[in-house]
């Protein structure tokens, strides 16, 4: 059986190892594990249970907190698409005055801290002038 790829949980993984690797050592990187993929009544029950225990819906794949900023990434395939939860909560945190951001690589990865103002232990790369 020819095993299917897996392109968001590798790219999560990539985001995750670069971020341990670039954010100040207190900076925190959490991921929740929002929904349950085991078919059937027993997946849903399980689904149900979360659901009750304080799972929301849309919830972003990662969240960093760090010097007082928070950030949430959705991490999605070059062609995958935000379902309808996921861009309400989008709306809902942006509403709110967090940082949101939709990556689909590394160098989006590196745009949002940027973008968000975070801080990391990298020097930035050095911009060539212009001709």
């Amino acid at each position: 059986m020819k095993r299917r790829g897996t392109p968001e949980a590798d790219l999560q993984r990539a985001v995750v190892r670069t971020l341990r690797q670039i954010l100040p050592r207190t900076a925190i990187i959490h991921h929740c594990a929002n929904e349950v993929t085991e078919p059937g009544p027993r997946g849903a029950k399980r689904q149900a249970i979360l659901v009750g225990m304080g799972v929301h819906a849309g919830f972003a794949d990662l969240m960093i907190l760090c010097d007082g900023r928070v950030l949430f990434l959705e991490l999605k395939a070059p062609k995958g698409r935000l379902r309808p939860s996921q861009e309400a909560f989008r709306d809902a945190i942006l509403a709110q005055g967090f940082g949101w951001a939709l990556v689909r690589s590394l160098d989006d990865m590196l745009d949002a801290l940027a973008n968000h103002g975070f801080s990391t232990r990298i020097a930035a790369p050095a911009r060539r002038a212009a001709p």
